[in-house]
C-alpha cells in the first residue's frame, strides 16, 4: 500500500491498523502509523484515536495524551470514539477519577454527548474500584438521559455486587433488567453463580443453572467450575461428581480447574483413593495435571498423616516436567515437621534453594515451628539469627513461633529477651505474642511480671483479648492465688469476655472446695 501510486486513501490505512490492534500487536501499529507519516499520509481523527489507544495499552498514557493534543494543532474535532478512548485509556491506569471529570466535561459539553460505551466504559471502572453505588447511580443517570443501558452494563454491576456479596442487590439488578427487556447472557449468569456460591447456596446455584440452560444460554467451562468447586467445599463430592458427568455429557471437557476442584474435595474428606484416581485421570488426559494439582494432592497426604505417598508424588514431578513451587515445599517440609522428620524438612529446605526456589517467610515460619516443636530450639535460633543477618523483613508470626518453643521449653529467659528486643527489630509483639508470654509467665509463678503485661497491653493499644484474660486466671487459680483471680473474672465480664472450658473447671473445683466466695456465682452467669 505504501509503494503504491497515487496512495490509497487514509481510511484504508485505519482498516489495517483497526485490525492489528485487534490482534493486539499495538508496537507494530505505531510502526506503521510512523512510516505513513514519513511519505505525508495525512492522519484523520480515526488514525489518531486508534494511535491513542495503542499508547494506553501499552501503558504509555504521556504519549496517548500528546496524540490527543495533535486533534487541535490539525484543526480536527475528537469524537464520541476519541473520547471513550481517553476515558478507557484512564481506567486502563488506575485513573478512575480522571476518567470521571473527562466523562462529566462530555457531559456538560454538550457538544459530544456520551453513547452508551461511555457510560458502560466509566461503569467498568467504578466496579473495578469497589464503587458499586456510583455504578449504580451512573446507570440511573443513563436512564435518565434516554441511553439504553444493554447486558453489558447490568452484566458489569451484577458481577462486581456479587464479588462484594452483595447477592440481594445483585439478584434485584437481574429482575430490573429482564423486565427491561434486557436478555441476560452466559456472563450474567456466571457472574451470579459465583455470588451465590461465595455464599455456600449451592441449590440457588443449580436453580441458576438449570434456568440458563431452560433459556437456551448455554453454560462455558467456568459455569461449571464455580459450581463444582463450591459443592467440593461442602464436602458434596458426590454431587459434584455429577455435575462433571453432566459437562461431559454436553460436552463441555473438564480442564485443570474442574478436576483439581474435585482432587480437592475428596483431600477435604480423607478419600485419598478417590483422590489419586482423579489425578490419575488427569495424567492419562496429557497436559493436565500441573503444579497445583500436585500441591493438592500432597496436602491432603500430608492432612492424613501419609507423608510417604506425599513424599512420592513430589518426587514424581520432574517425571511429569513440572516444577515445585514455594507452595509445594512449604507443605512438604509441613508434612515432614509434623511427622517429626525433621532432617528430611531440613534436607528438603535446603533442596529448595538449590533448586533456585527462594523460600518466603511461610517457610521459615514452618521449619522454624518444626525445631521448636522437634525440640531443637538451638538449631531455630540459630536459624533465626541468620534470618535476622540476611536483613529479611521478618514479622511478629516469625517471633511468635520462637518465642511459643521457648516458653514451651520452660527457657523463659530467652523468650524474655527476644521479647523486649522486638522494637529494635522493628516489630510490634501482637495478642498472640502477649498471650504466650503471659502464659510462660504464669507456669513459673511470676504472677506480677504477668499481670503487668496485661496492662501494658492496653497501654500499647493491643488489647487483651478471651485468651488473654483465661490464661492470666488459670496462672493465678494454679498459683493459689484465688482472691486475685477473682477480681481478673470480674475484669473478664465487664469486658464481655467468657470463661472457657478449662478455666470453668477450675472455678468449679474452687466452689466445690469452698475456697472462693459465692459471691462469684453472680460473676459466672454474667460470662
Amino acid at each position: 500500500m505504501l509503494q503504491r501510486r497515487p496512495l490509497p486513501s487514509v481510511v484504508r490505512f485505519n482498516q489495517i491498523l483497526t485490525q492489528v490492534s485487534k490482534l493486539k500487536h499495538h508496537s507494530a501499529v505505531i510502526s506503521f502509523y510512523k512510516k505513513m507519516g514519513l511519505i505525508g499520509i495525512a492522519s484523520n481523527v480515526y488514525t489518531l484515536t486508534i494511535i491513542m489507544n495503542c499508547f494506553f495499552r501499552l501503558k504509555q498514557p504521556g504519549l496517548s495524551l500528546s496524540v490527543f493534543g495533535q486533534f487541535f494543532k490539525l484543526g480536527l474535532e475528537p469524537t464520541v470514539e476519541t473520547f471513550n478512548t481517553l476515558i478507557n485509556g484512564y481506567i486502563l491506569g488506575n485513573r478512575v477519577a480522571e476518567a470521571a471529570r473527562l466523562f462529566s466535561k462530555m457531559v456538560d459539553g454538550g457538544h459530544c454527548l456520551p453513547n452508551v460505551i461511555s457510560f458502560s466504559t466509566l461503569i467498568k471502572g467504578l466496579c473495578m474500584n469497589g464503587n458499586n453505588s456510583a455504578a449504580i447511580q451512573l446507570l440511573r443517570k443513563m436512564e435518565e438521559r434516554g441511553c439504553k443501558a444493554n447486558v453489558v452494563v447490568y452484566s458489569t454491576i451484577i458481577d462486581s455486587l456479587c464479588k462484594d456479596t452483595l447477592v440481594g442487590v445483585a439478584m434485584n439488578l437481574f429482575s430490573e433488567m429482564i423486565s427491561q427487556g434486557i436478555a441476560p447472557d452466559v456472563i450474567t449468569y456466571n457472574a451470579l453463580i459465583d455470588g451465590v456460591c461465595k455464599l455456600g447456596k449451592w441449590k440457588e446455584a443449580t436453580r441458576l443453572l438449570n434456568e440458563m440452560v431452560s433459556q437456551n444460554i448455554f453454560p462455558v467451562v467456568y459455569t461449571f467450575n464455580v459450581l463444582v468447586d463450591t459443592l467440593c467445599k461442602e464436602g458434596m463430592v458426590v454431587e459434584a461428581k455429577s455435575v462433571v458427568q453432566m459437562m461431559i455429557q454436553r460436552e463441555i471437557e473438564p480442564d485443570a480447574i474442574t478436576y483439581n476442584s474435585l482432587m480437592d474435595g475428596y483431600c477435604l474428606r480423607g478419600e485419598m483413593d478417590e483422590a489419586r484416581q482423579v489425578f490419575d485421570h488427569m495424567v492419562s488426559k496429557g497436559c493436565m495435571v500441573n503444579a497445583r494439582s500436585c500441591n493438592i494432592l500432597i496436602n491432603g497426604y500430608c492432612k492424613h498423616k501419609k507423608i510417604d505417598k506425599a513424599n512420592k508424588v513430589f518426587q514424581e514431578m520432574p517425571r511429569k516436567e513440572l516444577v515445585p513451587n514455594t507452595i509445594t515445599y512449604n507443605t512438604l517440609i509441613d508434612g515432614f515437621c509434623k511427622a517429626g522428620r525433621i532432617e528430611e524438612a531440613e534436607k528438603l529446605f535446603f533442596q529448595m534453594q538449590g533448586c533456585g526456589q527462594l523460600p518466603d517467610l511461610r517457610t521459615y515460619a514452618i521449619l522454624l515451628d518444626g525445631l521448636c516443636r522437634n525440640k531443637q530450639l538451638s538449631i531455630a535460633m540459630e536459624l533465626l539469627r541468620e534470618m535476622e543477618g540476611k536483613k529479611l523483613e521478618l514479622d511478629i508470626v516469625i517471633y511468635n513461633v520462637i518465642i511459643t518453643g521457648l516458653c514451651k521449653a520452660g527457657n523463659i529467659e530467652s523468650a524474655r529477651d527476644l521479647f523486649s528486643g522486638l522494637s529494635s527489630q522493628g516489630v510490634q509483639p501482637d495478642v498472640w505474642t502477649y498471650n504466650v508470654m503471659i502464659s510462660g509467665l504464669c507456669n513459673i509463678g511470676l504472677l506480677v511480671e504477668a499481670e503487668e503485661l496485661v496492662r501494658e497491653m492496653g497501654e500499647k493499644g493491643c488489647c487483651p483479648d478471651g485468651c488473654t484474660y483465661n490464661t492470666i486466671i488459670r496462672g493465678f487459680i494454679n498459683n493459689k492465688e484465688t482472691s486475685w483471680a477473682m477480681g481478673l473474672i470480674q475484669e473478664m465480664v465487664e469486658r464481655g469476655f467468657s470463661a472457657d472450658a478449662s478455666t470453668m473447671e477450675l472455678i468449679i473445683d474452687l466452689l466445690s472446695e469452698d475456697k472462693v466466695d459465692l459471691a462469684l456465682l453472680p460473676l459466672l452467669k454474667g460470662s
